[in-house]
């Protein structure tokens, strides 16, 4: 057992080992993980796929045109890559030269991926629902010579920033879009790629340490960074991480997170090729559900926010169940969460876990289907999801594991494990990674997936990297029993006027566990009381009979009373007083959230500053 120290003191967590590992994969048929001595930079990883398991599904994919559902074989993707490899070299890029790409989760974002890092090219994810003027500063930020975009739509919101689309040397339209005046940069897909090439794959001879990827983080301040991350920064966070969780060749990933969010791109698309997955690609987020019942998948990559909606959803059905329906489903969430701690070693067996498998049978099984019936991982990442949230879908059997992690990571840092699963916690510790806890609380983190640095910024590298190579996460934790707990952030803390503090994060999530409230700013710096800013689910305001444009003081009062119910675990003082209704919702084209769902606390006060001081009128 790991022991660690109070405070400031460093913890190197060895936990694992490589010979471990070996002997598990030689133990289980269904384990085939390529090291990093046997690969160390992404292209060789895929060519060493391809040599292992040529034969074997790569990628699951919704052909649109024939209605059916198709799948690519590893030696097939090799085959793509070669082809999009010879386009590529047709452009005289080299080395080291950037990229982009901005398209949903497909199979061709992988193909141009790959084929980009054989040949040492270093990839610029781009959000699709990104604000067109900062896709024009990362662009020109990063002297991206290549784009590719997906379709019409994007490029009709390029043409905002066409200047700076200058820079360019080739812009690449997956799908032939108008080319709305003279671009003689501009070229379709089908008129890029080459005939069949006779060339096989290349994999260039480069160093793990070299830049593989600039991924621009979406800052709720400021300008976005482009956080530089090398090859061995992306595999050695893998390499450690598969000590402790074992992904099978026989497991099929659902992908939906977008790919441009370094979690599903290192779990989701990496991780997968490095294990010999199958990933599978969600047509869309309307139809996910769907999906899940289709592909049947065993590892779902995810944020609170789809749990969130899943539970909104399982809410507001229980409302229109019958008092003995609701009975039965708390039942069976509570012998579940029961089963789950006994398991775990943390609670004693007890005669009510008889029942546990009718009750599984009878109602957890039913919320299993709904999730394709063989989910055996289920992550949840990117911001904290809430206890009570992880206790349902735990306590009816879906096996969520929540992890913790930065863009600036690669991404992880720590994580749950089947074995080891506390879900109020962000997990231990990856094997490697070291961590402590600063005077101020801060958490920070010492290992090799820690990045380069901040592209063309070594003041801000500067501030976040100390000189003993540790990196400062702006998180504040604590360490019990060899699990991270994150507590809040140094930055976000709301100083009242009396002086009392606030999280408003772990208020706004609470309140967002209601499915009424689909989007919360908590607010009150140096103010006498809190305040909260929300926006409706339009579909649970219209059952309530709720116009958010034109409420009443009655209906007012009465949702101020329900944000409050949120609230008993938090003290006295951390009572809401005023709330404002919002009729619209916060967007990333509106310029209020970032393409990850992050509220820019800033801009949407600067937006709704009347809003605000009407709160605080007389006070």
């Amino acid at each position: 057992m790991l022991l660690y120290p109070q405070q400031n003191e460093p913890i190197a967590n060895n936990r694992g080992s490589d010979k471990d590992n070996k002997d598990a994969s030689m133990n289980n048929p269904n384990i085939d993980y390529i090291k990093l001595e046997d690969a160390d930079t992404l292209g060789a990883v895929f060519r060493e796929r391809v040599n292992r398991t040529p034969d074997a599904t790569a990628y699951i994919q919704y052909d649109e045109e024939r209605e059916v559902w198709q799948e690519t074989s590893w030696s097939e993707m090799a085959q793509l890559v070669v082809r999009w490899q010879a386009a590529f070299r047709k452009e005289n890029l080299k080395p080291g030269d950037r990229v982009a790409l901005m398209m949903r989760n497909c199979r061709e974002w992988a193909i141009f991926d790959l084929a980009a890092q054989c040949l040492g090219l270093v990839t610029v994810p781009l959000y699709t629902n990104d604000r067109a003027e900062n896709i024009g500063y990362i662009l020109q930020d990063a002297e991206v010579r290549l784009l590719l975009v997906e379709n019409n739509e994007q490029w009709h919101d390029l043409q905002q920033i066409r200047n700076q689309l200058a820079g360019l040397n080739r812009i690449v339209s997956l799908h032939p879009v108008d080319p709305m005046g003279l671009q003689p940069h501009l070229v379709s897909l089908d008129e890029w790629l080459p005939d069949q090439p006779d060339d096989e794959l290349q994999v260039v001879d480069l160093s793990s340490k070299e830049l593989a990827t600039i991924v621009y983080t979406s800052g709720t301040t400021g300008r976005s960074k482009g956080v530089m991350l090398s090859h061995h920064n992306i595999l050695w966070d893998l390499d450690s991480g598969v000590k402790v969780i074992d992904i099978y060749k026989t497991d099929t990933f659902l992908s939906f997170l977008p790919l441009s969010h370094t979690l599903e791109r290192t779990v989701g698309y990496y991780l997968a090729i490095l294990a010999g997955a199958t990933t599978a690609y969600a047509r869309s987020i309307p139809q996910l559900a769907e999906d899940l019942e289709i592909i049947k998948p065993t590892i779902l990559i995810a944020v609170p926010r789809i749990f969130e909606r899943v539970y909104g959803k399982i809410q507001d059905k229980l409302e229109s169940d019958s008092a003995v329906a609701r009975g039965i489903f708390k039942l069976a969430v509570d012998t579940g969460w029961n089963h789950f701690e006994y398991q775990q070693g943390r609670a004693p067996w007890s005669v009510k876990l008889l029942l546990w498998p009718l009750l599984k049978k009878i109602v957890a099984s039913k919320i299993q289907q709904k999730l394709g019936g063989r989910l055996r991982i289920a992550v949840s990442g990117g911001a904290p999801l809430s206890p009570d949230i992880a206790k349902v879908f735990i306590g009816l059997g879906v096996p969520i594991l929540q992890g913790y992690g930065l863009t600036e990571t690669s991404p992880i840092i720590s994580a749950n494990t089947h074995e080891h699963n506390f879900p109020a916690s962000v997990g231990r510790p990856f094997p490697g990674v070291e961590v402590k806890i600063s005077e101020y609380d801060e958490l920070l983190c010492r290992a090799p997936n820690v990045m380069m640095g901040y592209w063309n910024n070594r003041s801000a590298t500067t501030e976040v990297i100390d000189t003993e190579g540790w990196f400062h996460t702006g998180d504040k934790a604590k360490i019990e029993d060899d699990y991270i707990f994150i507590t809040g952030r140094l930055k976000e803390i709301i100083v009242m006027a009396n002086g009392e503090k606030v999280p408003p994060a772990d208020m706004e999530m609470c309140i967002a566990m209601d499915p009424l409230f689909e989007q919360v700013l908590v607010v009150g710096e140096s103010k006498p009381y809190l305040s909260a800013i929300v926006v409706l689910n339009p579909e649970h305001a219209q059952s309530l009979g709720l116009d958010p444009t034109n409420l009443n003081e009655q209906q007012q009062q009465d949702l101020l009373a329900r944000v409050n119910n949120h609230l008993d675990n938090f003290p006295g003082y951390a009572k809401i007083i005023q709330v404002t209704v919002l009729g619209e919702p916060w967007s990333v084209e509106n310029g209020l959230i970032t393409p990850t769902l992050k509220l820019k606390r800033k801009k949407i006060l600067e937006r709704y500053a009347k809003e605000y001081d009407d709160m605080y009128v007389g006070h």
